[in-house]
């Protein structure tokens, strides 16, 4: 992959984030505009991968793709924004025949699938991604944590602790110590604890941190540190602003509390059955589970059933 006009993140202005009313209940499910109907006509949408997306096995399935096919033929365009970085999320683009910019690695990365060319990527400083580690385990009353890291581009390769995970895969590095963490450029910071709840440990990197870095939660037992102002808000909008769409042009989809800024920013925002119940509480929508087709199910309303399904 090439890297030519890589820029700090920070640099670029995030798009405005366009407010909801919210009434305080649980998302309705069924109540996205239907075709024909007064509401707006999304002409782009925005998915996450992992969790909603691709099912369990990490598949895109037949009716998914066809119902992003429908999309497509109804003038809209499709936006995937994900966690992984590009390095990890290129083959599950190829797969599905994606073409166009992606956001990648929670909004830190700006993509380029058809030339395979990263345009934006941000950095995380090594010292204060160091010391923000040890003031998280300070603020946990000193219980050390498992980490990894996400090396910077165009690498990326995920390195972890020996501890972090039970398997490694053989495309990981694996350290002896955290201190090897530390020996090249990184673009985040992965924590977990065996035995902490993920919420706690959320909380302590955030008031770790502060204002220096961002804080996310992406999946189960990964809290994920990246350079401050980076979120999926902040790639979506960069995207969505080169593509020429605005947020009220815009249907999101996801599934865990990383998702929060994009459903946010976008115009109208569903979260899956298999959803974060913290990003239950923000979307207008609960769309069925991932394994059960829930973007197909939500598209095929909004843009009219499909022809035929492969």
């Amino acid at each position: 992959m090439h890297t030519a006009d890589a820029t700090p993140a920070a640099s670029a202005p995030s798009a405005p984030r366009l407010p909801r009313p919210r009434s305080g209940s649980a998302p309705r499910s069924g109540s996205a505009p239907r075709p024909g109907s007064a509401g707006p006509r999304f002409r782009l949408v925005a998915t996450d991968l992992d969790g909603t997306l691709l099912r369990t096995d990490l598949t895109v399935s037949a009716r998914t793709r066809a119902a992003l096919a429908l999309a497509g033929r109804s003038g809209a365009r499709h936006l995937v924004v994900t966690g992984r970085p590009a390095a990890s999320c290129r083959e599950f683009l190829v797969a599905i025949g994606y073409e166009g910019l992606a956001v990648c690695g929670q909004g830190a990365q700006l993509y380029d699938a058809s030339a395979d060319r990263l345009l934006v990527s941000a950095a995380l400083d090594l010292d204060l991604a160091r010391a923000v580690v040890k003031r998280t385990e300070e603020e946990l009353g000193g219980r050390p944590l498992e980490l990894a890291v996400v090396t910077a581009a165009p690498e990326n390769r995920f390195v972890v602790t020996p501890r972090f995970t039970d398997r490694v895969r053989p495309d990981w590095g694996l350290v002896g110590s955290r201190e090897e963490l530390w020996a090249r450029p990184i673009e985040k910071v992965l924590m977990r604890h065996r035995e902490l709840p993920d919420g706690r440990v959320a909380a302590a990197a955030a008031l770790a941190g502060g204002d220096e870095v961002s804080v996310t939660h992406s999946e189960k037992g990964m809290i994920e540190v990246l350079p401050a102002g980076v979120d999926k808000a902040l790639g979506l909008g960069r995207a969505a602003e080169r593509m020429g769409f605005a947020p009220e042009d815009t249907i999101a989809f996801g599934d865990m509390p990383n998702d929060i800024p994009m459903l946010e920013w976008a115009g109208y925002g569903v979260a899956m059955g298999n959803a974060h119940p913290g990003l239950i509480a923000v979307a207008d929508e609960v769309a069925p589970d991932h394994d059960e087709d829930g973007v197909a199910a939500v598209l095929e309303r909004v843009y009219g059933p499909p022809d035929t399904l492969d």
